[in-house]
């Protein structure tokens, strides 16, 4: 099996260029555009605009202002000053406390001085993917002073990042306003959201129109703002047909500490780029989630429920192809073996089984999950329903991740259905066996479930949270603009079912959706071993390991020992 280098390492490495190492080598303190950011003639916003940074490029800083946050950069060519720009909105390496005090002001800038400004791609994406945001103006509304927002952007309570987020503008949102700042470069704005009805974006950040000089201007720094009353991050998880179980403290806190961990590495619910997650402690019952109320595309981690509503019609042990679709289904994502064990369940029907998908998913009181067709085996000629086919309005946000119109899952309900399984398999108890007439579900069936998703070839995406010989039994998918997995794990300091999704708004060159492993594949690494550590506080895992997707080419679980096992209704582990 072919031992792939992680997606992400491959990238960073790629991703440094000459022109970063040989700033960081030769130059003592500079200055990085992450979005646009304006060069003026002077440290204020009154200075006249000489040009824009260049996204991405690196600047000497030369000097700094003595009385406000504005420092002076320079040609990175030349080294010549070229401009001042706001300190708050650029990211600065090295110390500015070695940076000399300046008070120039540039006069005679040539137009070849500073780098044209390119248009950052994230604005490009977010001008053609506006997200549900706060409430805003119309964009037809009349405002003696407005302004537009040119990418995605924190709104802040005050005048500076400092001050908390109180929303994000998207690309195309327009708002009225209402002041100036008369020493640091921020605008007033009517925003509801605030507890002021009144919050602040830059000013270099927005289109304006009018003129913001007319509007009143505030000149202090120290403004008596009501203390924000923090979202929460983390909830309480439950489903229809079982009561919650209170969350101890330390629950909540591991919850808190993968929260605070995915916003640093840019997973951000009010932003372009989004994760879900749920964990239940198998012991105590415990189960706690964010993000649980976003549908995403059901990719192949749905094939769990898949798999789980064809043990409820087997009623004799699988025959050697039903057991080779099977493995190829939960291990291989086959998407053609899928739909003929969709056939059996809908007793020759491959819509009619996957309607039964979603009755079993709501006979387990899950209703924000479904399935209504098959999978698509060829992108050219995708399955056509025979007949009409309604799409359930569920109480899931099913907008905001782009799911699919037929198959759609949360992360709630996905581990709420391993949760079942592994309840049946070890316990015996559950609602597979509560739930159902007599006999519908065994224990037996319930391992080999488990077991077959054991044998899943995927060391990646939660697994390489935890050690090398875990055992996990999991289910992997994803698509262009969600990656997706969910899976029981077995540790030495008790059992867990962990389910995450990950998507994203942006776009690609050809202006497709697209999520970026790079960010994910560590993302899902490190949150699994928050948890795996939780639970095994003697022995945690001190680092996420390296982990393989093998090559799709090679999956084939025919006449393998897997379906030989999946074949014995008497085989047990």
């Amino acid at each position: 099996m072919q031992r792939i280098k992680p997606i992400w390492l491959i990238i960073f490495v790629i991703a440094i260029s000459p022109l970063v190492l040989m700033a960081q080598q030769d130059i003592g303190v500079w200055a990085t555009a992450q979005n646009q950011v304006n060069i003026r003639a002077a440290p204020n916003i009154e200075g006249e605009l000489l040009g824009q940074m260049e996204i991405g490029l690196v600047y000497p800083i030369v000097g700094r202002s003595e009385l406000f946050p504005w420092v002076l950069i320079a040609n990175p060519s030349t080294q010549q000053p070229i401009g001042w720009v706001f300190r708050d909105i650029v990211q600065i390496e090295g110390n500015l406390q070695t940076v000399p005090f300046s008070t120039i002001t540039i006069t005679n800038n040539p137009p070849t001085a500073i780098p044209t400004a390119a248009q950052p791609t994230q604005q490009a994406v977010q001008q053609n993917t506006p997200l549900q945001s706060s409430p805003i103006p119309s964009s037809t509304a009349v405002f003696t002073v407005a302004g537009t927002v040119q990418g995605e952007v924190n709104v802040r309570y005050g005048p500076g990042t400092n001050y908390p987020r109180v929303g994000v503008a998207q690309a195309g949102d327009r708002f009225q306003i209402i002041a100036w700042h008369t020493q640091l470069p921020w605008l007033q704005i009517r925003y509801d959201d605030s507890p002021t009805n009144e919050a602040w974006l830059l000013i270099d950040l927005l289109d304006i129109e009018g003129d913001i000089y007319t509007l009143p201007a505030i000149s202090t720094t120290n403004f008596n703002l009501p203390t924000l009353t923090p979202t929460p991050s983390v909830v309480q998880s439950s489903t229809q047909n079982r009561e919650s179980v209170p969350l101890s403290a330390g629950f909540v806190a591991l919850g808190n500490q993968i929260w605070q961990r995915l916003l640093q590495m840019g997973f951000d619910p009010q932003t372009s780029q989004f994760a879900s997650l749920f964990l239940i402690d198998l012991q105590t019952g415990e189960a706690m989630s964010f993000g649980g109320n976003i549908a995403y595309r059901g990719t192949s981690v749905n094939k769990i429920t898949i798999l789980a509503t064809l043990y409820q019609y087997l009623d004799v042990p699988p025959t050697p192809s039903i057991a080779t679709d099977i493995a190829n289904t939960m291990i291989c994502s086959e998407n053609s073996a899928t739909n003929r064990l969709l056939g059996v369940i809908g007793d020759g029907d491959e819509w009619q089984g996957a309607q039964n998908v979603t009755t079993f998913l709501n006979d387990l009181g899950l209703n924000n999950s479904f399935l209504l067709a098959p999978y698509t085996v060829d992108p050219e000629n995708p399955p056509i329903a025979p007949y009409p086919i309604a799409v359930p309005q569920t109480e899931a946000d099913q907008q905001r991740a782009n799911p699919e119109l037929y198959n759609q899952l949360t992360v709630e309900d996905m581990g709420w259905v391993l949760s079942a399984i592994y309840q049946c398999a070890y316990e015996e108890t559950g609602p597979l066996i509560a739930d159902f007439p007599p006999g519908t579900f065994e224990p037996r069936e319930c391992r080999q479930m488990v077991h077959v998703m054991s044998n899943n070839t995927v060391d990646a995406l939660l697994k390489t949270g935890v050690p090398a010989d875990t055992r996990v039994a999991h289910k992997h998918g994803w698509v262009d603009d969600t990656h997706t997995n969910a899976g029981i794990f077995f540790t030495p300091g008790g059992d867990y079912v962990l389910s995450m999704a990950f998507h994203s708004t942006q776009l690609d060159a050809t202006g497709e959706r697209y999520l970026s492993f790079a960010n994910t594949l560590p993302a899902f690494a490190e949150t699994s071993r928050s948890v795996y550590n939780y639970f095994n506080p003697t022995a945690p895992m001190l680092s996420i390991r390296e982990g393989f997707i093998p090559e799709a080419a090679s999956c084939n679980f025919a006449g393998t020992p897997l379906t030989v096992d999946l074949q014995q209704f008497i085989w047990d582990e």
